[in-house]
């Protein structure tokens, strides 16, 4: 029983990051979010999109040298 529930709890956390990575500003902005308000972190500043009730935390960054501003990572909010 312990064993299983180890095995669903690393299952969930790999599956969990595995979802934080391939989740952007970009995806969840075309998949209807919008933003709702952003904050500065010591990680960047953060971003948080909301659509319904769902909402997400991302992470940014650029440098003076980037073409772009590019996501660091999202993470569900619950």
């Amino acid at each position: 029983m312990i064993v299983r529930l180890i095995i669903a709890l690393a299952l969930g956390t790999v599956a969990s990051s595995a979802f934080a990575e391939q989740t952007s500003v970009a995806s969840l902005l075309k998949d209807g979010f919008t933003l709702a308000s952003t904050i500065p972190s010591p990680a960047g500043p953060g971003l948080f999109l909301v659509k319904g009730d769902k909402m997400f935390f991302c992470v940014v960054a650029e440098t003076e040298k980037s073409v772009d501003v590019a996501t660091r990572y999202c993470k569900p909010v619950r």
